[in-house]
């Protein structure tokens, strides 16, 4: 059964490559859905998948990429709404700045 999650992670997450690892990581993972920096310095993601691989993906990210620091995660449920901000015909897309 397929899940959404959003998240938002605060800490040292822009400047480091966070973007272009929580890509690379969901799409090794076989997950959809999108990654941006917003402009209060955190990282915001939505994945969607199989439950169990969505939590490992979410639980990856409290770690993130050498380089990154995460002070904390925000997680919740997600919608159909928050998965179509995606690029259309890209499984998982970077996406501009909110």
């Amino acid at each position: 059964m397929n899940v959404i999650r959003h998240v938002r992670i605060r800490g040292r997450v822009q400047g480091v490559g966070f973007r272009a690892w929580v890509q690379w990581s969901a799409l090794d993972r076989g997950l959809e859905g999108w990654v941006r920096n917003r402009r209060d310095g955190s990282v915001e993601a939505v994945f969607c998948g199989e439950a169990s691989v969505v939590s490992e993906m979410v639980s990856a990210c409290r770690r993130g990429p050498s380089g990154a620091w995460v002070d904390a995660l925000d997680e919740r449920e997600g919608s159909q709404v928050d998965l179509d901000l995606r690029r259309p015909g890209e499984r998982f897309s970077v996406v501009l700045a909110a």
